[in-house]
């Protein structure tokens, strides 16, 4: 049984006992959040698809961990106008374990 949910502007493809790293949310880690707008589910009878949501539909997950991602640099230049410009940029995610799915 798999599930699509939407957070933070992005669709993830989820099933039971998975870590997925999300967009920050605000969150306490050891903390349990659900996920309402769920896109499509999975089950024994087939698959049901939302329109834009499934009805009754609820991820529920553990929050393990918020943090933040590997710093990436940016380098900004112009060439022939001596002009150089360097920035790094670490994106906060929150770490989550999905624990079920209610369909």
């Amino acid at each position: 049984m798999f599930a699509i949910i939407e957070t933070g502007g992005k669709q993830y493809k989820v099933n039971e006992g998975d870590i997925i790293f999300i967009e920050k949310l605000d969150v306490a880690e050891g903390e349990n959040v659900t996920f309402d707008k769920v896109l499509a589910v999975s089950a024994d009878n087939g698959l049901k698809v939302g329109a834009p949501t499934v009805e009754g539909a609820k991820v529920s997950a553990k929050v393990l961990r918020n943090g933040k991602a590997k710093k990436i640099y940016v380098l900004k230049y112009k060439s022939k106008k001596n002009e150089k410009k360097k920035i790094g940029h670490r994106q906060p995610y929150t770490k989550v374990q999905i624990a079920a799915i209610e369909a």
